[in-house]
C-alpha cells in the first residue's frame, strides 16, 4: 500500500523544473534562463565598448553576478537530478554548463596568474560559450515534446537561437584574434617597448616619423595593420562584420588581416550559407501554409485522398473517369479492393 501510493507521487516542484520539461515550473525555469544568457551576452559586448565600459563597469559587474548565480544554480540542480552524474559531468552539454560559470568563478577569486589583459581576454572569450546553453534548452524540448503543434514558429526559434550563438561566438573570436593586437593595452605595451629599444639604439635623423610610432604586426604571417585597418576594436563592431558577413553580401568596409581572422571570417561564411539554407526551408513551408493551406502538423496524414488521386490522374495512371469512382468508394472499400491487388 505505501509502495504505491509512493509511486503516484508527483516529483517535487525543484525536481520538475530540472527534469520535467512538460511542467509549467520547468518553461518558467528555461525562460529565466534564456533570458540571463541573452543579458549576460549583450553585457560581455558591452564591456568591450568604451567609454561605456568604464562609465558602467559597476552595473555590468552586477549583470555577471546575477546571471553566474542563476547559472550556478541551473549547473548544480542538472548535476544533482541527472541520473549518471559523472556521465553528465563530464558530458557535451554538462561541460557548456560548467564553462558558463567557470571563468566568472576564476575572474572573482582575484589569483595573481589571472590578473594579465591577454588572460582576461581569453576568460571572456570561454564566457560567451554560454550562448550554447540556448541549444542544450532547444534540443531538450525538442526531444521532450516529440512533436510540435506548430512547427513552424519551432523551427523559428531555433534559427534565431543559432544565429544569435554564430553572432556572439564569431564576433568574440573576432574581437579577440584581430582585435586584441591593437587594443588600447597592446598598443601602450607595444609602444613602452618600442621606445624603450629605440633609447638603447636611437633611428638616425632622417627616419620618418612614424617609425618611432608603434606599428601592430599578425604572429603569423608578420604583415602591419595600419591605424586605418583596425576595425575589431570591440564585440559590437565585430557583430556588425559578422552580420553583413552572414548574409554573404558584406559591404567591405570590415576584413580581417590577420591569419587567423580570416579562418575565422570562412567558418562564418560557410555558417551563414547553413543558417540562409534553413531560413529558405522556414520561409517556403511557411508560403506552403499560407497560400496553399498544407498542413505542417505531424500528426496530420502525409497526404489528402484528392491529392493523391489528382497525382496518379496527372501521371496517367487511372482515367479522369476511373478517379471519379474511386473518389465515391468509401475508405473501407479502397482497403478491401487494395488486399486483392
Amino acid at each position: 500500500m505505501n509502495s504505491t501510493a509512493t509511486s503516484n507521487e508527483k516529483p517535487s516542484l525543484v525536481k520538475q523544473i530540472f527534469t520535467d520539461p512538460n511542467s509549467a515550473v520547468f518553461n518558467i525555469w528555461v525562460n529565466i534562463i534564456n533570458f540571463w544568457i541573452f543579458v549576460s551576452c549583450l553585457s560581455l559586448a558591452g564591456e568591450t565598448l568604451e567609454p561605456y565600459a568604464t562609465e558602467h563597469a559597476v552595473v555590468f559587474h552586477w549583470i555577471e553576478i546575477i546571471a553566474v548565480t542563476f547559472f550556478t544554480f541551473d549547473y548544480l540542480g542538472n548535476l544533482y537530478f541527472a541520473s549518471d552524474r559523472v556521465k553528465y559531468f563530464f558530458s557535451f552539454w554538462g561541460l557548456v554548463d560548467l564553462i558558463s560559470i567557470l571563468p566568472t568563478f576564476l575572474q572573482f577569486l582575484n589569483l595573481s596568474s589571472l590578473q594579465g589583459t591577454k588572460v582576461l581576454r581569453v576568460l571572456r572569450v570561454v564566457r560567451v560559450l554560454r550562448v550554447l546553453k540556448m541549444a542544450r534548452i532547444a534540443v531538450q524540448k525538442i526531444m521532450s515534446a516529440g512533436h510540435s503543434k506548430n512547427p513552424i514558429l519551432t523551427n523559428l526559434k531555433i534559427y534565431f537561437i543559432a544565429l544569435f550563438s554564430v553572432v556572439m561566438i564569431s564576433s568574440t573570436l573576432m574581437y579577440y584574434v584581430e582585435g586584441s593586437l591593437y587594443s588600447a593595452e597592446s598598443l601602450a605595451a607595444g609602444q613602452e617597448a618600442l621606445d624603450a629599444e629605440l633609447k638603447a639604439n636611437p633611428l638616425p635623423e632622417n627616419s620618418p616619423p612614424e617609425a618611432s610610432v608603434f606599428m601592430p604586426v599578425d604572429p603569423l604571417s608578420g604583415n602591419p595593420i595600419p591605424a586605418d585597418k583596425r576595425f575589431y576594436t570591440s564585440i559590437p563592431a565585430a557583430m556588425w562584420w559578422c552580420m553583413v558577413t552572414l548574409t554573404t553580401t558584406g559591404y567591405g568596409d570590415m576584413f580581417p588581416l590577420t591569419a587567423a581572422g580570416r579562418v575565422i571570417a570562412c567558418f562564418t561564411m560557410l555558417l551563414g550559407l547553413v543558417l540562409f539554407g534553413i531560413l529558405l526551408n522556414i520561409v517556403g513551408k511557411t508560403i506552403m501554409v499560407m497560400l496553399f493551406g498544407e498542413q505542417m502538423s505531424e500528426d496530420e496524414p502525409a497526404a489528402k485522398r484528392d491529392t493523391i488521386i489528382n497525382l496518379m490522374v496527372k501521371r496517367n495512371w487511372i482515367s479522369q473517369e476511373r478517379a471519379e469512382q474511386v473518389e465515391r468508394l468509401s475508405e473501407d472499400d479502397i482497403k478491401d479492393r487494395l488486399k486483392h491487388l
